[in-house]
């Protein structure tokens, strides 16, 4: 029987539930945000569906979809963290080397389906799955393959959110956590999609820090998992580059060169580490846009904008709006009027503000750190 045929259960809501409680907001409830494709000519459904989720995935269909695609999303801003509820029909999908995009993204994706069945190839292990477990997937990492009709509730963790962890995590992808604990994150994952539409803004740091402590307790690899895990010490050098690059984000001299030096290793392993990120560069650069955002969305910071920019390397104004308007989708002065992320009335204005069928997208990239 489809999920969304069968009757509520308690802590359990239907897609129907989720529509009375999405892009209307209530008092100062979260706003959830929904995306369907039944909004979308027939011809163009699957191409707006598969539009989507470009910057994190590429799909191809796995039946004719000439009559149409059955897609629906809905989306939450958690601030550290993004969450959502999918319905898709059957497809096959494919990780996005970081090559071919732009801004590439090195999140865990942790995927509890409740209806259908997936199968995914990774490049150490094939991950065969059914409903009730979560899975995890690391989008920096190559791998394919397909799913079912499907209903599903996906967590996007970015690998700054659990620094403690990133060894655990790293050594758990491509795996279903198949243990109590691990049974327990998926009853949580459930719980918090029944709860979220009656959660305020006020109550997300509570919320994260409890999602935090969560997956760190729950995730646990098995041995096999921990042993097949790829250069551990790739994990640690890498939380070491991100840490050195957190602590100097102002100095002028902040670079590869400089980074590598710090690290004591080759130029060529330092560029393989930042390899899934884009490069040193784009990383550096990335974080000190993020930076920059902060300062500009905080109402207590006057200085002026082309102050805020240099601090962070930004010698030239024009250069620095081009790239932050690149990257956040609006302008550094529109972050300073708008109050966006950090002491605005509404955390996710920016994502608000953006087209249905790009929320997602834009919400995964500011996330990318």
């Amino acid at each position: 029987m489809d999920i969304r045929e069968q009757p509520t259960e308690a802590g359990v809501s239907t897609f129907s539930e989720f529509e009375q409680h999405t892009d209307r907001p209530v008092g100062q409830h979260l706003q959830g945000f929904e995306f369907s494709t039944s909004e979308l000519p027939i011809n163009d459904q699957f191409a707006g569906w598969r539009d989507n989720f470009a910057p994190m995935l590429s799909f191809s269909a796995s039946q004719d979809t000439a009559s149409g695609f059955d897609g629906q999303q809905v989306i939450w801003d958690l601030g550290s963290l993004a969450f959502s509820k999918i319905r898709t029909q059957g497809l096959q999908f494919t990780s996005l080397p970081g090559h071919v995009r732009r801004d590439p993204l090195d999140h865990w994706m942790m995927t509890l389906l409740l209806d259908g069945h997936s199968n995914t190839v990774g490049p150490t292990r094939v991950l065969d799955c059914d409903s009730g477990l979560v899975q995890v997937h690391p989008l920096g990492r190559p791998f394919e393959g397909h799913v079912s009709n499907s209903e599903m509730l996906m967590l996007i963790v970015p690998r700054d959110f659990c620094r403690d962890a990133v060894g655990t995590m790293d050594a758990a992808e491509f795996s279903a956590l198949d243990t109590g604990m691990g049974k327990l994150f998926a009853d949580f994952m459930v719980g918090l999609e029944a709860s979220l539409p009656t959660l305020n803004p006020e109550d997300l740091p509570g919320l994260v820090s409890a999602m935090r402590a969560m997956i760190v307790a729950c995730v646990a690899p098995t041995a096999d998992h921990l042993e097949a895990a790829q250069d551990p010490l790739g994990t640690v050098l890498l939380e070491r580059a991100r840490r050195f690059v957190s602590a100097n984000l102002y100095d002028p001299d902040l670079g590869a060169e400089m980074l590598r030096r710090a690290l004591g290793i080759s130029r060529t392993r330092l560029y393989r580490l930042f390899e899934p990120t884009g490069g040193v560069m784009s990383y550096i650069q990335h974080r000190r846009l993020l930076d920059a955002h902060a300062a500009l969305a905080n109402q207590s910071d006057g200085r002026k904008i082309l102050e805020i920019a240099e601090e962070r390397g930004f010698s030239d104004g024009a250069d620095f709006s081009r790239a932050f308007k690149r990257k956040f989708g609006y302008s550094p002065s529109d972050a300073r009027t708008r109050g966006l992320g950090e002491g605005g009335v509404k955390p996710h204005a920016e994502i608000e503000a953006e087209a249905p069928s790009k929320r997602w997208g834009k919400l995964l990239r500011r996330l990318q750190g």
